[in-house]
């Protein structure tokens, strides 16, 4: 249960510690009393993923042996082999690539949930359905890490992974979708006050604390509520804290057939360094319809 996960609040990042020191750092255990203590670690505590009672039912009705999943999930599928199986078994194609690895060239329909961030959190989240089949485009020689990451977390039923990657993809002479990304210093030179439509991301904390003047908060966790409200033909731009979770969003978003956004590069860290107006005012909540 690391930091940041959904697992609980304020986590350390440290992966062991003594109870004595514990007793005295942890803002939980600082409390004077078991009600304080409750208190403490529940109030503002956000809703668990989905995922969470689903796992707690494999938990007790039992699962499949790890060896059975990795023996379905770990096989190596050609352009032509992959393309069957998304449409025979109805298929979702996950590509755990770098964001801006993926932007460049993917999948159409594929969903991005970089392995190299909070990637079983993520999971979770946006596919509500653990018996979901997957199909993996991951960098290569990480598709057996991908599969088993999956596994961890309730996520069986893998059926398989793009052999050779977006390249063999790419060389068989199939269709390529792209994400139109830009600097933060080019996002800066486009930016016009009261005019330009931006899309922040990132969690309700993060957006409240500060966030780009006149910026709308569109959470990346309740993508599915707002999506279907927004006009595909007026332009946004869009970020996060960093480029990966405003990622995902765009593939979502992509799949969902919208082209006519542009996510931001490097997010609110490297906007915020531009100099562009920056607010704690919650902006008026507006869709875009």
């Amino acid at each position: 249960h690391g930091a940041g996960s959904a697992c609980g609040k304020n986590m350390s990042k440290e992966t062991f510690d003594t109870i004595g020191h514990q007793k005295q750092v942890n803002y939980a255990l600082l409390a004077p009393s078991k009600a304080a203590f409750v208190a403490e670690v529940t109030e503002g505590l956000s809703a668990p993923p989905s995922y969470f009672p689903l796992n707690v039912m494999m938990n007790k009705n039992g699962y499949e042996s790890i060896d059975a999943v990795m023996q379905r999930g770990n096989r190596a599928l050609s352009p032509q082999q992959f393309e069957l199986a998304e449409e025979t078994n109805d298929a979702l194609v996950l590509d755990t690539r770098k964001a801006d690895n993926f932007r460049k060239g993917f999948i159409p329909n594929a969903i991005n949930i970089g392995l190299d961030g909070q990637f079983a959190p993520w999971v979770g989240e946006l596919i509500p359905d653990i018996k979901q089949p997957i199909l993996v485009v991951a960098e290569r020689g990480l598709e057996e890490e991908t599969i088993m990451r999956l596994a961890r977390v309730g996520y069986d039923n893998t059926i398989g992974y793009l052999e050779g990657g977006i390249e063999a993809w790419q060389a068989a002479k199939k269709d390529v979708d792209t994400v139109h990304r830009i600097s933060a210093d080019e996002f800066k030179n486009a930016w016009k006050q009261g005019e330009t439509v931006v899309f922040d991301v990132r969690r309700d904390g993060e957006y409240s604390a500060e966030h780009v003047e006149n910026a709308y908060h569109r959470s990346l966790s309740r993508i599915n509520e707002w999506v279907g409200l927004i006009d595909k033909n007026e332009h946004f731009f869009m970020h996060c804290a960093g480029g990966y979770r405003s990622m995902m969003a765009a593939s979502i978003l992509k799949a969902r057939g919208f082209d006519n956004f542009t996510e931001i590069a490097g997010g609110f860290a490297a906007i915020e360094k531009t100099g562009l107006p920056i607010t704690d005012f919650i902006c008026p909540s507006k869709l875009v319809v």
